[in-house]
C-alpha cells in the first residue's frame, strides 16, 4: 500500500522527466503499480483509512510521482453531477480537445507538493483521452469539468510538467479570455 511517505516531493528529478512507454500487454509487475496508484487515491478519500495511515486526499496519481518514471496514471473523483469517474490507465493520451479554456477558482494542489501555490492554472474545458486499462482495453473517454482538470494535471506529470508551471508569475489571478471557471 502506498502512503505519504512514498510520494515523491517536488524537486525531485523523476517529477520533471518525460516518462516512458508501458510496454502493452502490461506485466504484472506494472499491473500492480498501476493497482496501487488507484488504491492510494480510493483510500485517500475515505476518512477512516486516510486517518489510519496519515494520507492526503487526492483525486488522482500518477506513477513518478511514486519515483517510477513509467506513463501510468490513476484518477478517482466525482463530476458535478455526482457520477463517478475512475480511471486506472496505461499509456494515457489526450487525443482532442476543446478551444475554451477551464480552471479551479480555488487553485490547484498536489501530492507531490507540500505547499500552497495561489493562481490560476488555465487548462482545456473539454479533452478526450485514450488509454489502456488494468484489463488491458484500449478505451476513449470524454471528459469535461474538474474530471478534464484531474486527467490533465495526471498526464502533465508523465511529461516532467509541474501545475504551477502555468501559473502567470506577474499576475497569478489573471483569467484568460473565454475561460470558465469551475467551483470545487
Amino acid at each position: 500500500m502506498i502512503k505519504m511517505k512514498d510520494i515523491v516531493r517536488e524537486g525531485a528529478p523523476v517529477l520533471r522527466q518525460k516518462a516512458s512507454d508501458v510496454p502493452l500487454p502490461a506485466s504484472n509487475e506494472d499491473k500492480e503499480i498501476l493497482a496501487s496508484l488507484m488504491e492510494y487515491v480510493q483510500n485517500s478519500q475515505d476518512p477512516e483509512i486516510s486517518e489510519k495511515y496519515g494520507l492526503r486526499p487526492g483525486i488522482g496519481l500518477a506513477a513518478p510521482q511514486i519515483g517510477i518514471s513509467k506513463r501510468m496514471i490513476a484518477v478517482h473523483l466525482r463530476d458535478e453531477n455526482g457520477g463517478l469517474i475512475s480511471y486506472a490507465l496505461f499509456n494515457p493520451k489526450i487525443i482532442s480537445h476543446s478551444v475554451e479554456k477551464a480552471y479551479l477558482t480555488s487553485g490547484e494542489g498536489c501530492l507531490s507538493v507540500d505547499r500552497d501555490v495561489p493562481g490560476y492554472v488555465h487548462r482545456y474545458a473539454r479533452i478526450t483521452v485514450k488509454g489502456t486499462t488494468l484489463e488491458g482495453t484500449e478505451i476513449k473517454v470524454r471528459l469535461k469539468g474538474l474530471p478534464a482538470i484531474c486527467m490533465q494535471h495526471e498526464i502533465d506529470h508523465l511529461n516532467g510538467i509541474m501545475f504551477y508551471d502555468y501559473i502567470d508569475e506577474k499576475d497569478p489571478f489573471r483569467v484568460q479570455e473565454n475561460a470558465q471557471p469551475i467551483e470545487r
